[in-house]
């Protein structure tokens, strides 16, 4: 019993990972999977939306240049 079981555990631990290795790389069937899981994940941006955000960083920017420009006069 023992031995079949040692037997039966090397051939698993020998399987598993050269069985990840050769899927990982077929390339044609993880590209396929890579790609629509990213699809799924981050679903590509429109053009408004990234117009919005652009828009929304320039203004943060300007409001901690601003602030700090404030500190820095009344600290002069």
């Amino acid at each position: 019993m023992g031995v079949k079981l040692e037997v039966f555990r090397m051939t698993l631990y020998l399987t598993f990972p050269v069985a990840m290795f050769w899927i990982a790389n077929q390339a044609e069937w993880f590209e396929d999977y890579v790609i629509q899981r990213k699809r799924e994940l981050w679903p590509p941006e429109k053009e408004d939306q990234r117009q919005e955000l652009e828009e929304f960083k320039e203004r943060i920017r300007k409001q901690r240049e601003e602030k700090l420009l404030r500190a820095a006069r009344q600290s002069s």
